[in-house]
């Protein structure tokens, strides 16, 4: 097993994209791909969660915080293709079938899996049993487009420290793995303060870590990283956490300066699409912490912007969309 750990995803994305780099060609579904089976990940400051690797990788920030609020909330609500239309090619009538949300939030239609790990810590903070499933064999068998990379999550609550382990059947390195660490971890930190305890590490397991050939190009260009500072913290109350997100999706201010720069940060993309750059400019100058320079190099890179307004890249995980 190759294992990886760092104190930023920066860090463990430049080391993953060089292990993924040299692993063997393989080509699932006829796409050419280099793969390496069983990797671990450990990442000592989950808050360090953005990546800014120019000019080759600058993710979309805008879409990290939309996809980790769309998740949050139980959401499969097209909404989302808003700050990523080309999510919309995975969707059967219109949906993402493997959206987590839903399944987060309201598995089997009645079980919101984060309330029942928060209360299972609750009452026996060394139990073994916090766990919270997405790959659904019932559902994810059935054929549609979108079928979850990651199959679930534990938390381990040991001497007040919170640690959490995601294993996933498989990882692209270069368009996904950025986006996927961003809410991973934003989980991680409010699960830890919704329990009262200090954020511990966050570890990562992937029985195929992987790069698509068309990807090899850009990710030899990688020769450096911008190690961003941690974001301001996101723990909030479990009461009123859904409103929060409600509000937050919005844009609308919600008291609370972590939630306020994900908010504004939805809110000022939004423009940049609508055509109002010099007003999404002008939010993006004012949100607090490294998502101030996160949008700064976003939209530095779509000046000029795409014809067609792309939000950004797809990742679901088999087959992956051009940025």
């Amino acid at each position: 097993m190759i294992t990886l750990a760092a104190d930023s995803v920066a860090e463990l994305f430049a080391g993953a994209v060089g292990v993924a780099r040299n692993g063997q060609l393989v080509s699932p579904r006829g796409m050419a791909t280099r793969e390496v089976l069983d990797v671990g990940i450990r990442l000592t400051k989950p808050r360090a969660r953005l990546l800014l690797a120019p000019p080759a990788r600058i993710p979309n920030a805008a879409f990290a915080v939309a996809e980790t609020v769309w998740i949050l909330s139980g959401s499969d609500d097209p909404w989302i293709y808003d700050f990523n239309g080309q999510l919309a090619q995975y969707a059967d009538d219109g949906v993402l079938r493997g959206a987590y949300g839903p399944r987060l939030r309201r598995w089997g239609g009645s079980v919101d899996q984060i309330r029942r790990v928060v209360e299972l810590l609750t009452a026996d903070p060394d139990s073994r049993r916090a766990l919270i499933q997405l790959y659904d064999p019932a559902r994810d068998a059935a054929g549609h487009r979108d079928v979850p990379c990651t199959l679930g999550f534990q938390f381990n609550l040991r001497n007040g420290r919170l640690d959490m382990a995601t294993s996933m059947r498989g990882q692209d390195v270069w368009i996904g793995l950025p986006y996927d660490l961003f809410f991973y971890t934003t989980l991680h930190e409010l699960m830890a303060g919704w329990l009262g305890a200090e954020l511990g590490d966050y570890r990562h397991h992937v029985g195929s870590l992987h790069i698509y050939e068309r990807d090899m190009e850009a990710a030899e260009a990688v020769t450096s990283f911008t190690s961003l500072p941690e974001m301001p913290e996101l723990t909030t109350d479990w009461d009123g956490f859904d409103d929060r997100l409600a509000h937050v999706q919005a844009g609308e201010p919600t008291g609370h300066a972590g939630w306020d720069a994900m908010g504004a940060t939805l809110q000022s993309y939004r423009l940049w699409k609508q055509g109002q750059r010099d007003e999404a400019r002008r939010i993006a100058e004012s949100i607090t912490g490294p998502l101030h320079t996160s949008m700064a190099a976003w939209y530095a890179k779509l000046s000029p912007p795409p014809h067609d307004g792309s939000a950004g890249s797809a990742h679901r995980c088999g087959e992956v969309t051009r940025l």
